[in-house]
């Protein structure tokens, strides 16, 4: 399988990990008015078909650091050989991603990703950074936890800018006018509703899915551990098996209880158009990239002091490119006044030092 031997090699395959990560939510935006819950049926299996592939192409390829003999094998030879229990923990890691997930396109769908990305992902980093570093110790402690510190105060702010715009929002826009748009919308269950929640749901959806976002790296880490532990190709297939197969389940439970508009009945899956599929099923496959950029990165022999928790978070830089898809591509803070604006310049420049200690503390080990 395809390891990398060098420290850019590895830096390279987290920052693909957080284009692939702060970008796949664009094609959530572009299905127009489909539902998050339909959506997520294509999204998942986009998911597992990437992860197909990269096992059979890079994951099936000798191509090994002369430090890690160990991990010579193929896909295939790793999942003869490898432990159930290991396979489990992969497995239960894609489980809690996915309620993680689906919390997270819920919020996207209530609050846009200029907020759900920052607030939850950045509580995602914060929670699986320091599990991870308990489980596998690498990098500067102080470059660490102070990049870690940083980026909680960039969600400190985001969630002030969002809030403070909804406000803003709520109170330029006339009562009539919301009456009358009321009155003349027409809902379909296929489609989303255009009334504004409140600004509190959106902050409250992130920051669940992140304090589950946090825990699921760490199960595919334990995963790995061992004589009979999953190489970052295996480990991500049975990641992917592991939210196929729980999708149906936590998906059902939002389209009963949805966040936002009427329930949905998966009658009204086929009702898509090819290009919503198509959008879905490329979701998963970008997301799915990402992830496995980021397995092999964590993999990488111990020359190279990368480590679970620093891949980790730097691929959490994805909150940085999923908010600026959000401010300069989609405008979800269109019309924002001065002070709102300016809590987003600072909590960008946050996210920037944040991310800069982060990539610095493998070099100062």
């Amino acid at each position: 399988m395809m390891i990398p031997g060098t420290y850019f090699a590895a830096l390279l395959l987290t920052v693909i990990s957080m284009l692939c990560w702060g970008s796949w939510a664009n094609t959530i935006k572009l299905s127009g008015k489909w539902r998050f819950e339909l959506f997520y049926f294509d999204y998942t299996f986009g998911v597992l078909a990437c992860a197909v592939i990269a096992a059979f192409t890079f994951g099936s390829i000798e191509s090994v650091p002369a430090d890690m003999p160990g991990v010579a094998f193929s896909f295939v030879d790793n999942m003869s050989i490898s432990g159930k229990t290991q396979m489990a923990w992969a497995a239960a890691g894609g489980v809690i991603f996915n309620i993680a997930n689906l919390l997270l396109v819920a919020a996207i769908s209530v609050a846009g990703l200029s907020v759900a990305f920052p607030v939850g992902i950045g509580v995602a980093l914060i929670t699986g950074v320091i599990l991870n570093y308990i489980i596998k110790p690498a990098g500067n402690p102080a470059l660490l936890f102070g990049g870690v510190a940083v980026v909680l105060l960039a969600i400190i702010v985001t969630a002030l800018a969002h809030a403070a715009h909804a406000a803003g929002k709520t109170a330029t826009e006339p009562a009539v006018a919301q009456t009358v748009a009321g009155a003349r919308a027409v809902h379909r269950p296929g489609a989303r509703r255009s009334a504004a929640p409140s600004p509190l749901k959106g902050i409250s959806l992130s920051l669940a899915a992140g304090l589950l976002m946090g825990l699921f790296y760490p199960l595919v880490e334990m995963s790995k551990k061992g004589d009979l532990g999953l190489g970052p190709y295996a480990a991500a297939f049975c990641f992917a098996v592991g939210i196929l197969l729980s999708t149906p389940v936590f998906n059902l439970f939002f389209m009963n209880l949805p966040v936002e508009g009427d329930p949905v009945s998966f009658r009204h899956y086929f009702l898509g158009t090819r290009k919503q599929h198509l959008l879905g099923i490329a979701g998963g496959m970008i997301w799915c990239l990402g992830t496995i950029s980021n397995f092999v990165a964590a993999s990488a022999p111990p020359s190279v002091h990368l480590g679970p928790a620093i891949s980790y978070a730097i691929g959490q830089g994805a909150t940085l490119v999923s908010t600026l898809w959000g401010l300069l591509v989609w405008k979800e803070f269109a019309g924002a006044t001065p002070a709102v604006r300016g809590r987003l310049a600072l909590m960008l420049i946050l996210y920037v030092a944040g991310l800069a200690m982060l990539s610095l503390a493998p070099l100062y080990n």
